[in-house]
């Protein structure tokens, strides 16, 4: 199994366009800050071609960079696929690039993502008139062999509310986490850019990966009041905190087998600071800082 983290900051990608704090500075400034894309993921098991988890804003830039493993035809698609988390703007807006594609478009998520995706943003009915849809649904709890490849997909829920398009509709999207395994190999990901809550199922199934991409939204749940951005909590936008008490990092070092990244990190926090006291901190805990083109191979 490969897997190539396409983006690793979260909507609005870093530095983001109309923020001036000081980690977006930094990296305006090439001063121990890396630029980043939006949150995408692209997967291949020990057989089969490449898919894409979650579709971000930034998709065209991302996918020239797997251009060297697609096909040689004219216009061969460089993925075979797209699964999503859940249905947020900055990880459904790339679907939209994908409309030149020569066939259709295989889309596998929740039952309540896809209508969020058909009555609220309506992505996939726009999508379906030009190049066409291929709808497949995940249930949480139950894998399913994605066709043409080595890899069976299992999702779980992750928590968090309805994205803000939403709003008043009394729409429930609950955000997903996404299990990988390769029956040819046995290696295990679990993606998980979106955590809303760390319970006993969310624990069982980082216990059981040899990989997790897990969300780096927030450092502090408060991060965005401190900078006077936003009263809006990370437990409000449905992210758990790394930082403090019950928060991911202090989650993520108790865990022995795992290899653990961040991924999903707003323009917003430290850890982005190559040399900030936040990114010690990472490191100590034996967890890892995504950067855009990182490869991870099982």
């Amino acid at each position: 199994m490969r897997a190539r983290i396409l983006g690793s900051a979260a909507g609005g990608g870093f530095p983001q366009w109309n923020c001036r704090c000081p980690t977006c500075e930094a990296a305006r400034a090439g001063t121990g800050a890396r630029p980043r894309t939006q949150s995408s993921l692209a997967i291949r098991g020990a057989e089969g071609p490449w898919f894409l988890a979650n579709a971000s804003p930034d998709l065209r830039q991302q996918l020239e960079g797997l251009a060297d493993d697609a096909e040689t035809a004219i216009r061969a698609a460089p993925v075979a696929g797209v699964l999503l988390t859940d249905a947020e703007i900055d990880h459904t807006a790339g679907l939209l690039l994908l409309r030149e594609s020569s066939t259709a478009i295989r889309v596998y998520g929740s039952e309540q993502v896809r209508s969020a995706l058909t009555d609220g943003y309506p992505v996939l009915p726009i999508l379906a008139g030009y190049c066409g849809v291929e709808w497949r649904t995940l249930e949480p709890g139950r894998p399913v062999a994605i066709d043409g490849s080595s890899l069976d997909v299992e999702s779980f829920a992750a928590g968090g509310d309805a994205p803000r398009y939403l709003a008043g509709t009394g729409a429930d999207v609950e955000a997903t986490g996404l299990v990988f395994r390769d029956r040819r190999s046995g290696g295990v990901l679990t993606y998980l850019p979106g955590l809303a809550k760390i319970d006993d199922d969310v624990l069982r199934r980082f216990a059981a990966s040899d990989v997790v991409l897990v969300d780096g939204t927030f450092w502090r749940d408060d991060e965005l009041a401190r900078l006077g951005i936003s009263e809006r909590t990370a437990s409000q936008m449905g992210h758990v905190a790394l930082s403090g008490p019950g928060g991911t990092l202090e989650t993520l070092a108790r865990l022995d087998r795992p290899r653990a990244i961040l991924v999903h990190i707003n323009n917003t926090n430290p850890v982005l600071l190559e040399h900030s006291p936040e990114r010690d901190a990472v490191r100590h805990a034996g967890v890892e800082v995504a950067h855009d083109g990182l490869e991870v191979q099982l």
